[in-house]
């Protein structure tokens, strides 16, 4: 496995890109992986890197280039809630868009087998991006906080729904209010009006951040759970 940081222009700003690939020689498949509000944090690129290891040309973008470069924080610095409140969906969207392009241009991927996974804010646009991009055959949504809500004008991606071309995999924690198991009914309510592919699986005795070791909000069983279903997702909706 190897990795390196990407650089693209959008909207005038430097958007870094964390890069991880597999080992070997070939085509492999491709997955976004999409950051915390925390930033593309070491934590985030140790799940890039896991995923590579997986077989998968992984890009993390840093969503917050709009602030500056290298906008990472700590778990309990309030920058990560102010960041997160500038982000516009139509600027996210470009931001998709040159990291699909990015993706599409490299030797070493199937431009065609295109996955996206992400957590928190990650899992939101995850979803986002499902809703906008055909070029994402599947997706894998780990708490998605907001995907009722618009960041900006326009519509929220739950009422861009019908967009979605893939199978979706939602992984929810039971104690979780962003999103509240309230709001995950409202979501697959949803996909079922559309005839959408999903499965969702929702944790007892789990919050939001249930993934992140480096937090309180760790929940082993079922950060190892949703893991291995995502891998197994994007094995049997990738790699076919």
């Amino acid at each position: 496995m190897a990795s390196r940081t990407e650089n693209v222009t959008i909207d005038g700003s430097n958007m870094k890109m964390y890069v991880s690939e597999p080992d070997g020689q070939g085509n492999f498949p491709a997955v976004l992986l999409i950051m915390e509000i925390f930033g593309v944090s070491d934590h985030i690129k140790g799940l890039a890197d896991r995923m590579a290891k997986e077989g998968y040309v992984v890009l993390a973008p840093d969503l917050f280039h709009r602030e500056g470069p290298d906008a990472v924080c700590a778990y309990d610095d309030p920058r990560a809630f102010q960041w997160r409140g500038n982000l516009r969906d139509e600027g996210i969207i470009n931001d998709l868009r040159a990291s699909i392009d990015y993706l599409q241009g490299q030797a070493n991927v199937q431009s065609d087998k295109m996955g996206i996974t992400g957590f928190c804010l990650g899992g939101r646009v995850s979803y986002l991006g499902a809703t906008v991009f055909p070029e994402i055959k599947a997706s894998s949504v780990f708490y998605g906080g907001r995907i009722l809500a618009p960041f900006g004008e326009g519509p929220s991606p739950l009422d861009r729904t019908t967009g979605i071309s893939g199978p979706v995999l939602g992984l929810f924690g039971e104690e979780d209010q962003n999103p509240s198991p309230d709001d995950v009914k409202k979501i697959e309510a949803e996909l079922v009006k559309h005839g959408k592919t999903y499965d969702f699986h929702s944790y007892p005795g789990a919050g939001h951040g249930f993934v992140c070791d480096e937090r309180d909000s760790y929940r082993q069983d079922a950060a190892t759970d949703g893991w291995a279903r995502t891998v197994d997702w994007f094995q049997k909706y990738l790699k076919v």
